[in-house]
């Protein structure tokens, strides 16, 4: 989803804008033809040899909590012998930010082959901490779709490049982290305290999938194409401003401080716990959904990144009993809004989770959704809001939770009872037509058991509210202590700045 610049009022965004092309005039940045590059042959170091004697086909595990994800991305990092590829939308550097960044560099520093490819929506101002980390010669880090102007304010870089906006407002949504070439960690998690439940006082309930077997050969081949396309450029091509050593200080020594988080372990205790893992793992039959990255601007017309949106209605349509949706942000297309009627029509259940007003971190994005809640309770949707305070939010969180809130954004369909399917992709505009995207669809009873137990308490109405008409054909929400009849925002000027959003015909860029 994507954060609009907030201003302080129209006439400064008025004024920067036209300075902007005043200055720039129509020079746009063009893409870059660079020599190829491919991700290493998988591995075979000893413990993957291990590993792979008993299971050498497609495994997985859910990821379904924070602190747990954390984990095993950082142990991941730290068993990695020859390459790791990392895609993500978003990375910042606080404690969650700083441990990925310092187990990447300690594993570059033995010799491990690292790429980085980040979108560029969020990097305003982080020039000099990726510049340095792209210095060490084992580490390269990629931009994709990047601004020309690299303005350290994200209002200022927008106005400076307002004049390709069109190119800039697609972005890279994909997220995946590859493990010489044998492992793989793929969902909807970015790199941020809020995502793996460290945040003190917001965090998001959100879900990825640990997989080994054939299919991460596929995910590394997705990442290598992404690697290699035109608009995809390396960050000393974009910035050259001064750094140092020091601009990477304060984010490698921070493992001693969160000893609780992660503890270092000995190769003998890691192939110990991957070993552990693997044997909890289900199986199944994975295929990888993801979109092309785009070979000219990304603005064109023919560039539309609709392979995941595609893959995602056939799954629909051919659903037979019930689809559980999971989706962060929920703004059906007409498209897909016809496609959930046709499929309760012939007799699909369908059950909804998404987030409330207040829960949602983009009121923009539920302002757009909330039009849409009669027609989908009139098709005959089961349609699930998350509480903020949802009773049971320390299963995603630290503790203690009293004065957090919960947000959700997991990205995750179970279909029937023998397919799930886990990534990246919203159900709203930005996700199914703008943004690129991936995900798994893994047909395996085992994996859709565990699935619907993960969820199930989110659908639980100690954790969600669930939405019905009353006698009077009006919108009310119900929990297991309160019905509402009105939305449960935060306040009322949420409810104020709600309606006034939704009648703004924005929805085509949420």
């Amino acid at each position: 989803m994507l954060v609009w610049p907030r201003v302080n009022s129209a006439i400064q965004l008025f004024q920067s804008a036209a300075l902007a092309l005043l200055i720039t005039g129509c020079t746009s940045l063009q893409p870059v033809d660079l020599p190829a590059e491919f991700t290493l042959a998988p591995s075979q170091t000893a413990v993957w040899d291990v590993l792979d004697a008993d299971h050498q086909d497609d495994w997985f595990v859910l990821l379904n909590d924070g602190p747990k994800a954390l984990d095993w991305r950082l142990r991941a990092i730290d068993t990695a012998t020859e390459s790791i590829d990392m895609q993500t939308f978003l990375w910042s550097l606080d404690t969650t930010g700083s441990l990925v960044l310092d187990h990447l560099v300690d594993a570059a520093d033995r010799g491990v082959r690292i790429k980085l490819l980040i979108d560029d929506t969020f990097l305003a101002g982080k020039d000099g901490s990726w510049l340095e980390l792209h210095r060490h010669p084992n580490i390269e880090y990629r931009v994709y779709n990047p601004f020309k102007r690299r303005a350290s304010g994200a209002t200022t870089r927008w106005a400076l490049n307002l004049a390709e906006f069109d190119r800039l407002d697609h972005r890279m949504h994909n997220k995946a982290m590859v493990i010489d070439n044998r492992v793989a960690i793929v969902g909807g998690r970015n790199l941020a305290d809020e995502y793996f439940g460290l945040h003190s006082t917001a965090n998001f309930r959100d879900m990825e999938l640990i997989v080994g077997g054939p299919i991460v050969q596929q995910v590394t081949q997705s990442f290598d194409n992404y690697w290699n396309d035109r608009w995809v450029i390396p960050i000393d091509r974009l910035s050259h401003i001064k750094t140092s050593p020091a601009d990477l200080d304060a984010v490698r020594h921070i493992r001693d401080q969160n000893v609780h988080i992660h503890a270092e372990e000995s190769p003998a205790e890691r192939l110990q716990r991957w070993q552990e893992l693997i044997d909890s793992s289900v199986r199944g039959k994975a295929t990888l959904l993801v979109d092309s990255p785009p070979e000219d601007n990304p603005a064109e017309p023919d560039e539309a990144p609709v392979e995941v949106a595609n893959s995602l209605i056939e799954i629909f349509n051919a659903a037979g009993e019930e689809i559980l949706i999971v989706s962060a942000y929920l703004i059906p297309t007409a498209r897909l809004e016809s496609v959930i009627g046709q499929a309760i029509d012939r007799g699909v259940r369908i059950r909804i989770l998404t987030n409330s007003i207040a829960s949602n971190n983009h009121l923009t994005a539920h302002s757009a959704y909330r039009n849409h809640v009669n027609t989908l309770l009139e098709q005959g949707a089961e349609l699930h809001e998350v509480r903020a305070d949802a009773q049971d939010r320390q299963i995603y969180m630290l503790s203690p939770v009293e004065t957090k809130v919960l947000a959700l954004h997991a990205k995750a369909l179970v279909i029937d009872h023998d397919k799930v399917f886990i990534g990246s992709a919203n159900l709203d505009p930005r996700s199914l037509r703008m943004n690129t995207e991936m995900g798994l669809l893994v047909e395996s009873t085992e994996l859709n058991k565990d699935l619907r137990a993960a969820i199930n308490p989110d659908f639980d109405t100690t954790n969600a509210w669930h939405l019905q008409f009353d006698e009077n054909n009006q919108v009310i929400w119900v929990s297991d202590d309160q019905t509402l009849m009105t939305q449960p925002a935060t306040s009322f000027m949420q409810r104020v700045e709600d309606w006034f959003f939704s009648h703004l015909p924005i929805e085509g860029e949420l």
